[in-house]
């Protein structure tokens, strides 16, 4: 796995989506707060039928794309697509809205659950924080990360210490 550079696009938190999920507007100053999953590029980066690339806040999973096949990636993307292909879903942006490439940071909220911690707690995804963002939840997603590496659980069991310290 590699470290990502994120970009410094601000994101008010104002005007971001409503975590409630109550009446969240359709758009924030980041991007859309909902929107259909047309593409799965892997384990943490989809696209929108609406066109957008978003990239999942505090997650990174093993890499598939530019020729790499890294432990596991095969099955996380697998894994993602399962939860969010062809669903709607709902985002929450945090700090930054989004990153060097252009993708939306965002947290996804699928029908079943929010993808994000699934990834972690279920052992397809390292924790990657870069504050500002995920300064909220870094230490629950670490939580959930130390309990899926105690139990082996995904990556955990079949690739070791990929994560790092």
């Amino acid at each position: 796995m590699h470290l990502l550079a994120f970009g410094t696009a601000g994101c008010d938190r104002p005007g971001a989506s409503d975590p409630d999920g109550g009446d969240a507007p359709e758009e924030s100053v980041c991007g859309p707060t909902v929107g259909t999953v047309a593409k799965v590029i892997d384990g943490d980066t989809i696209v929108l039928e609406s066109g957008e690339k978003v990239r999942y806040l505090l997650v990174d999973t093993p890499e598939i794309t530019n020729g790499k096949r890294e432990c596991f990636g095969l099955e996380a993307r697998d894994f993602n697509a399962e939860y969010v292909l062809g669903q709607e879903i709902r985002l929450t942006y945090d700090v930054e809205c989004a990153d060097a490439y252009g993708r939306l940071l965002a947290y996804v909220d699928a029908p079943d659950g929010e993808i994000n911690s699934l990834l972690i707690a279920r052992g397809y995804a390292c924790v990657l924080d870069i504050p500002p963002n995920g300064e909220d939840r870094a230490s629950e997603f670490m939580a959930m990360q130390r309990t899926a590496k105690d139990q082996k659980a995904g990556l955990w069991g079949m690739c070791g210490d990929v994560c790092g310290p």
